[in-house]
């Protein structure tokens, strides 16, 4: 574990993986209710294994330090309280501060999980210097449509979700065509190998998405950002040429 420092002075710990050899970018990951358990640390590792510098903050420091919760109903109770307790404006510091922690390895993408995944998609708005951001079944997402993306926004839901209907799923999907979204037979939490709603073929997908989206845009070309949208995949975008005159001895050259 490492200490950072948020720009209003708080001191909080961040759980960091190194790649092996020059780092293609980096990736932030935030975790669900849980806090830096042994799954968000093993997913932390994996992106490092790829080639990415990896820093999960432990956003609960502010009201209580080194937390670790159960997959059971009291962790989840306790989980809840804490994010409660924190609030939005103080997580989105924190993470601000995870990012510029590891921007001198390159571009920087947000992945997060669950209460993590909301807080990924918040921050594609209100966090600088991200390239790309990704949630997996964040709970709120379906309600925060109104804004444009700045950034290329990528998102995971699941089609068997007791708190995030298929209803509203599809209702975001209308209201932000600009927002990559997809959907899986599967429950709450089917990303985690450690919960009872685990979806091994769900995940896996899920993940081929992923690390895509994160190869294209913190390796790739960063977004270009379109007048009257948000931000959308970068490409290459020529002019296009007017029409030659017709000459006087016949059809344009």
């Amino acid at each position: 574990m490492i200490e950072l420092t948020a720009a209003d002075g708080h001191i909080f710990s961040a759980y960091r993986a190194d790649p092996s050899d020059t780092p293609k970018g980096a990736v932030v990951v935030l975790p669900e209710v849980f806090g830096i358990d042994p799954h968000i640390k093993k997913i932390t590792e994996s992106f490092a294994a790829l080639g990415y510098v990896a820093l999960a903050p432990t956003l609960f420091d502010r009201v209580k330090k080194n937390v670790e919760l159960g997959y059971d109903e009291a962790g989840l109770t306790e989980g809840l309280e804490l994010k409660s307790q924190v609030g939005t404006g103080d997580a989105i510091a924190d993470i601000q501060a995870a990012v510029n922690a590891v921007k001198d390895a390159g571009k920087v993408a947000i992945v997060g999980y669950c209460w993590g995944g909301y807080l990924a998609y918040l921050s594609g708005n209100k966090v600088s210097g991200l390239a790309c951001a990704i949630g997996y079944y964040g709970g709120g997402i379906t309600d925060a449509f109104q804004e444009k993306r700045k950034v290329p926004t990528l998102l995971h839901f699941s089609e068997e979700d007791p708190l995030i209907s298929f209803e509203e799923v599809a209702q975001f999907r209308a209201y932000r065509p600009d927002v990559s979204v997809f959907t899986y037979p599967a429950g709450h939490g089917f990303n985690c190998a450690e919960r009872s709603s685990y979806n091994e073929e769900a995940a896996t997908k899920a993940l081929e998405r992923t690390l895509f989206w994160i190869s294209q845009y913190v390796e790739g070309q960063s977004p270009i950002m379109l007048k009257n949208a948000g931000a959308y995949a970068a490409a290459k975008t020529d002019k296009k040429k007017k029409p030659a005159k017709p000459t006087a001895d016949g059809p344009p050259e």
